[in-house]
C-alpha cells in the first residue's frame, strides 16, 4: 500500500475558525474528551462495539477515518506501523467514521480492514454525534487522550499527509512518547489536512 497509485479525486479541505482550539471549533487541548459508547465496530474481522469508558489503556488515540479518502489510504501503513510500535505499551487506537457513504459503513469497513490488514478497532458512528463533539472536520484527524481522558494532542499524524518518504516531523508519536514519560507533548495541536467530513444538517 505504500506505493499504491492514488486516483485523482476531488477532496474538500477545510480551514476552521479559531473558536475552541487553534484548528478546531469544538474542543481545545486540555478539555475532557467527549464520551462515546456502544459504537458498532470491527476488530480482527469480528463485529464488536466500542465505548470510551471501557478502554483500560492509559492513552487513547481517537482517529476519524473514511475508507474512500485518499489521505486515509496514504496514512494507512503509517497508522498500522504506529499501532505495532505501541502494542506493548498502554496505548489504544480507536478509529471512527461518521460518513454515510456505503463504502464507509460496517460491511465496507470489514473489507477495508481485511484488505489493508488493519490492526486497530474501527467503528461506525451513524449518528455523527461523536464527530461533531470532537470537532472532526477532516479524515484522517487524530486526538490523543491521557489517562484522565483529557485531550493532550490533536491534529495530524505527521507533517506529510500524502507522502511517507517526505515525513520530517512525527507529531502524534512525539506526543505519545512524551506522555508515556510523564512529560508535556512538544506540539499539542496542528492543522489537519484531508477529505472534508460532510455532516447532515440538523
Amino acid at each position: 500500500m505504500r506505493k499504491v497509485l492514488l486516483s485523482l479525486v476531488v477532496v474538500s479541505l477545510v480551514a476552521l475558525p479559531a473558536f475552541a482550539g487553534k484548528h478546531n471549533n469544538a474542543v481545545s487541548v486540555g478539555d475532557k474528551a467527549p464520551n462515546f459508547s456502544g459504537i458498532p465496530a470491527v476488530f480482527n474481522g469480528e463485529d464488536t462495539s466500542i465505548s470510551l469508558s471501557d478502554i483500560k489503556e492509559d492513552l487513547v488515540v481517537v482517529v476519524f477515518l473514511a475508507n474512500h479518502c485518499p489521505y486515509v489510504v496514504a496514512n494507512e501503513d503509517r497508522l498500522i506501523d504506529f499501532v505495532n510500535a505501541y502494542k506493548d505499551k498502554p496505548v489504544k487506537v480507536v478509529a471512527l467514521t461518521v460518513s454515510h457513504r456505503t463504502d464507509d459503513k460496517i460491511p465496507a469497513i470489514k473489507t477495508y480492514m481485511k484488505d489493508h490488514k488493519a490492526n486497530y478497532v474501527y467503528g461506525y458512528d451513524e449518528s455523527q454525534d461523536v464527530g461533531r463533539a470532537y470537532g472532526a472536520a477532516n479524515t484522517p484527524q487524530y486526538f490523543l487522550l491521557d489517562k484522565e481522558r483529557k485531550i493532550r494532542y490533536m491534529g495530524s499524524l505527521d507533517d506529510s499527509p500524502m507522502k511517507e518518504d517526505k515525513v520530517t516531523k512525527t507529531y502524534l508519536r512525539d506526543a505519545v512518547d512524551a506522555l508515556l514519560k510523564g512529560q508535556t507533548p512538544p506540539v499539542e495541536e496542528t492543522t489537519h489536512v484531508g477529505c472534508g467530513i460532510p455532516y447532515d444538517k440538523k
